[in-house]
């Protein structure tokens, strides 16, 4: 499984080189100098080569000032901007916006006032500030990898008296394997989990989260929380959490249905859900 992964990714970064390699020299190729294939992407382009980087000296640079769970405040090339937007990623997507824009010479003053407007992508660190007080988020994140970086940045955001509360399943008939790894990133991340069910398709959802507890360290055995029926895994993180707190339901992000046995779905909304439970 791990070299297959690895396989797969050395013909993507091929098939991105070979875009680069394509340009010609009227063309221009914008790179992240932060990333570790950058170099190596453009070492054979015809095209002028730009640069952005949150780290390095470069041709269009940003530096995160302040970050908060509605936004951050950002300096890009010396101008400050507020953004609703949150999370490292999110820096490195708005400076290559940027980037472009000034490449196309679009007023500097314009661009940075319409991507102060951009809005997050629905179910993609989706929030809201319910009313008692809790900050509820809304991913996607439904792969190792995601789960660890969605969790990672909200760590890095909130304050350590705030406890971080995930709701979070796995999908059924697919991927057994990462089931356990999820279930050991979420229990170490966070101050509590509520393992629920995602899209069990035709699997018994114990089974799943059965595999997820797999991966729980003794030491957070006593984080974890099991409730089978999504919406009460939800009201159950509102009933554990207090002013200040904040609460990821994770996996589902956008979707607004909940794949069961025998291909049946039924309507299940996690962000109309959610402000329905937390704003009673």
């Amino acid at each position: 499984m791990i070299i297959l992964i690895i396989i797969v990714h050395l013909k993507i970064i091929e098939i991105l080189k070979s875009c680069f390699d394509s340009l010609s020299k009227s063309s221009f190729a914008l790179i992240n100098s932060d990333d570790k294939n950058a170099k190596y992407m453009v070492q054979n382009t015809k095209a002028s080569i730009y640069n952005y980087s949150l780290k390095l000296k470069s041709n269009f640079s940003c530096k995160i000032i302040e970050q908060q769970l509605d936004g951050m405040l950002l300096s890009i090339d010396n101008s400050e901007i507020w953004t609703k937007l949150i999370g490292k990623f999110n820096a490195y997507n708005i400076l290559a916006i940027y980037s472009i824009g000034k490449l196309y010479n679009i007023d500097k003053i314009n661009l940075l006032t319409s991507i102060s407007k951009l809005e997050s992508v629905k179910g993609r660190l989706q929030s809201f500030l319910s009313d008692n007080k809790v900050t509820v988020i809304i991913d996607y994140a439904h792969t190792p990898d995601a789960v660890e970086n969605v969790i990672s940045t909200i760590n890095n955001i909130k304050k350590s008296n705030q406890n971080l509360i995930t709701v979070i399943g796995c999908g059924g008939d697919r991927d057994k394997d990462k089931r356990p790894i999820i279930g050991k990133i979420s229990s170490d991340l966070s101050s509590k989990v509520i393992f629920t069910s995602d899209n069990p398709r035709s699997e018994d959802p114990k089974s799943i989260i059965n595999d997820m507890v797999q991966g729980v360290s003794n030491f957070n055995s006593n984080k974890i929380s099991i409730e089978l029926e999504r919406k009460k895994a939800i009201r159950m993180a509102k009933e554990n959490s207090h002013e200040g707190d904040i609460v990821l339901i994770a996996g589902k992000g956008h979707e607004d249905y909940q794949e069961l046995s025998n291909k049946k779905k039924i309507y299940f909304d996690d962000l109309k859900i959610a402000k329905e439970i937390f704003n009673k």
